[in-house]
């Protein structure tokens, strides 16, 4: 049978990520990866296995049924090539685990199916190359940019309303070097979020009283406007999970601790954040001259993680556990109080821009982990 071929529309233009052209060959546009996103809900799982392969390939091994895997297109089989736009093909294991577990209520994976897979290897197609196409030329991932008001110049920068396309669409104009600038917006960019709250749900009057309300500093979703229109050619929203963090005035620490003759010198109590229904686990009662004092640890930092395994959503039981089974030494992952409510403001987890280690780093095949 026949390939499929690409026609050319010229309502598309040449940045439709199915016509790539190499030594004069149109490639089978049935080859190119899926993009899945996975959306679930408070106490659920994703409900898919991820397995390492021999060479360090991760594939999707167990699909459950009515799961938010299986309802985002995720089938058994699937390659996985990226995690939240990111390529993962030189990862290790944990590193993956760690970053889809850092993803919230919404994961996004670039997968290429069996059948393609192997249809794609054996003819020699390179899969960067293909998880390029399925996208298009020029698509970035967006930015998660701090800007501190500067006394003289505030922000640095304006936001006006698109003409062109659809209603809640801003641009950014940046002043020259300016704090926004700084904070890694560039002049052009199209705003997305701002504190939290997407802008083309809410009025310009409100988007304009933000701004001017937003106090000594602002957190701003931007994109480019190539890359803006690239995701909305694909029908793929964009959301602060898939950034690249820039200048973030807080971030999570991790620890590593080893017992002493008194044990770690601290207390693991779990606690409900005033003002909602959210439980947390809180370090408390650190002991002056204790392995935990010694490692940085504050009263009333948030923990996130033990030995690299994202915490967030344990039993407190669970995580008790977890820590006496380390024997002698633990790393713990924790979070100050200012930086897990700026981090709740956002609806993010502290740990998507944290590189999360394991006491222990395995990268052999076999490896298996239920997400």
């Amino acid at each position: 049978m026949e390939s499929p071929r690409f026609t050319f529309n010229p309502k598309e233009g040449i940045d439709n990520p199915a016509m790539i052209i190499s030594d004069d060959n149109e490639l089978d546009v049935s080859l190119l990866p899926r993009l899945c996103h996975l959306k679930r809900l408070e106490g659920q799982s994703f409900g898919f296995m991820l397995t390492q392969q021999s060479g360090g390939n991760f594939e999707i091994s167990t699909v459950e049924l009515w799961s938010p895997a299986e309802a985002g297109g995720l089938r058994e089989g699937d390659r996985v090539l990226e995690v939240n736009e990111e390529d993962v093909g030189h990862w290790d294991f944990s590193r993956v685990v760690k970053k889809i577990q850092s993803s919230g209520f919404h994961l996004f994976l670039l997968v290429l199916g069996r059948a393609e897979l192997q249809q794609a290897l054996s003819i020699g197609l390179d899969l960067q190359m293909l998880a390029k196409a399925s996208k298009g030329d020029g698509c970035s991932r967006p930015r998660l940019c701090h800007i501190r008001r500067d006394p003289e110049l505030g922000l640095g920068m304006s936001v006006a309303s698109v003409e062109a396309g659809p209603k809640g669409r801003y641009a950014v104009s940046t002043v020259p070097h300016g704090p926004a600038e700084r904070a890694g917006v560039h002049h052009g960019d199209r705003l997305i979020w701002i504190n939290g709250l997407l802008v083309s749900a809410i009025t310009n009057s409100a988007l304009h009283r933000t701004v001017k309300r937003s106090g000594d500093a602002l957190t701003v979703l931007v994109v480019d406007a190539n890359s803006e229109a690239c995701y909305a050619r694909r029908k793929v929203p964009i959301l602060p999970v898939m950034a690249q963090g820039c200048g973030l005035p807080h971030s999570a620490t991790s620890m590593h601790l080893v017992r002493g003759d008194n044990g770690y010198g601290f207390l693991l109590r779990q606690e409900r954040l005033a003002g909602s229904r959210r439980i947390v686990h809180v370090l408390r009662e650190v002991d002056a001259g204790s392995p935990a004092a010694g490692a940085g640890m504050e009263d009333g930092d948030l923990l996130l993680a033990v030995n690299g395994e994202a915490v967030e959503s344990a039993e407190h039981e669970d995580i008790v556990q977890r820590i006496r089974q380390s024997g002698d030494e633990v790393v713990l992952t924790s979070i100050s109080v200012p930086g897990r409510d700026f981090f709740r403001k956002l609806d993010i987890s502290p740990l998507l821009f944290h590189e999360l280690t394991p006491l222990t780093t395995s990268a052999q095949g076999g490896e298996h982990f239920h997400l």
